[in-house]
């Protein structure tokens, strides 16, 4: 058996994102789900870019403030105490505005495995393009 305590607050931001990340799943040893917190300042976005995965689903818990995500069908405002579900081939782009409040999001994927896609909003037949 093993176990871990993990003081979120301790754990050093991600290097090299746009928002703050800590990531639970890492120092835990996680290996089949990726778990991190986000703290999102208005402006910045969680993803490095508008995307979709294969197989990996997401949940997106609000802590606080207001999440905003672009989807192709709109976007959607999650607020606090709300969850938002991504599920495979879904593109996303979650962020807070400019005019929005500094909010906090813990985000769960699983499996935890690499299969991001940057997705191109403005294609012309709505297909998603991978970066092959």
């Amino acid at each position: 058996m093993s176990y871990h305590h993990v003081d979120v607050d301790e754990l050093e931001p991600t290097p090299d994102r746009p928002s703050e990340q800590r990531s639970v799943s890492d120092v835990a040893g996680l290996e089949h789900v990726a778990v991190h917190r986000y703290d999102v300042a208005p402006g910045e976005a969680i993803p490095l870019a508008y995307h979709y995965h294969d197989d990996q689903e997401e949940v997106f818990y609000v802590v606080e403030g207001e999440l905003h995500v672009d989807t192709p069908e709109g976007e959607y405002v999650v607020g606090a105490d709300e969850a938002f579900v991504v599920e495979p081939a879904s593109p996303q782009y979650a962020h807070v505005p400019e005019d929005g409040v500094a909010t906090r999001v813990v985000v769960v994927g699983a499996p935890s495995v690499d299969d991001v896609h940057p997705y191109e909003p403005d294609d012309a037949d709505g297909d998603a393009e991978a970066d092959g």
